[in-house]
């Protein structure tokens, strides 16, 4: 979950605003949300995916809406309207990107309409499905937060912070199936990769602003046949159709995620990721 950083445009762009466009219309679920923020992106690309009636409502951080403050005081992204009956009204909120993107999976599963589940079927292959998805919470995206806001007055190098980010990355890569297909299940998409899509769109800004780049190996010399899965993984991801239009331009990020480069963001992640704490 994230703040609203009021210094950020409240437009959508890219391919993004087509998707967006595309719900504008009055629905009794809405989602309330930021072009900028990965937590957001999850929760589309599950509504996406499935194939869910909504309204996306891109949140103004100069003004916020009023039912969405009347929702969520703290004025976070995302937040999920949820209506109480068929007409949508009274709205009950869901906040929390992975409740968010469990309960759209789980309330929208009839399978003609929405797709397959994107938990498996066996009680055991969701547990495990739920521990990745903490590990990928709680240490690659503080990892990846670590790294971007890395400057020279750290006490860690940002050496260190690219071998820890990578350690993390090869952890989860390490559990990933080995049968052919390019998911963490294999030949199924789930909730796994959903959690870190939006973070494997934003590598390329720590390739932009971190010296050193991201300086990922290709699948080469040690640990050649993780970094080869995680390159299968990747390349799958980035051209999955809900990741790229729930995507917009390059060059917003590029500016939005300048302050995160220079640690000078006041994001609750970024202060959080500062003071070394635990991601809100």
């Amino acid at each position: 979950m994230a703040s609203v950083d009021t210094s950020l445009p409240a437009r959508t762009t890219g391919a993004a605003v087509k998707f967006a466009a595309a719900h504008q219309d009055d629905q009794p679920l809405k989602l309330y949300g930021g072009w900028f923020c990965p937590f957001v992106q999850r929760s589309w690309i599950v509504l996406h995916e499935k194939q869910i009636p909504h309204q996306y409502v891109e949140i103004n951080p100069y003004k916020k809406a009023p039912e969405f403050l009347a929702l969520n005081p703290r004025g976070l992204v995302p937040t999920l309207g949820v209506p109480s009956d068929a007409k949508g009204a009274p709205q009950k909120p869901l906040y929390e990107s992975t409740v968010i993107c469990e309960y759209l999976n789980e309330a929208y599963a009839d399978e003609a309409k929405h797709g397959q589940p994107l938990f498996p079927e066996d009680a055991y292959e969701r547990a495990r499905c739920r521990l990745w998805i903490d590990h990928i919470g709680g240490k690659i995206v503080p990892g990846f937060y670590r790294f971007i806001q890395h400057t020279p007055d750290k006490e860690y190098s940002i050496a260190e912070a690219r071998a820890n980010f990578f350690a993390q990355i090869k952890t989860l890569v390490a559990e990933m199936d080995t049968g052919g297909g390019p998911w963490f299940l294999g030949h199924r998409f789930s909730l796994v990769d959903v959690m870190l899509a939006p973070w494997a769109k934003r590598l390329f800004l720590i390739e932009h602003y971190k010296p050193g780049g991201l300086g990922i190996p290709k699948a080469e010399g040690e640990d050649e046949a993780l970094w080869k899965r995680w390159w299968l993984w990747f390349d799958a991801i980035v051209e999955r159709q809900s990741v790229k239009d729930t995507w917009s331009d390059d060059q917003q990020y590029i500016e939005a995620y300048k302050r995160y480069a220079e640690d000078t963001t006041q994001s609750e992640v970024g202060q959080a990721t500062r003071k070394g704490e635990k991601l809100p």
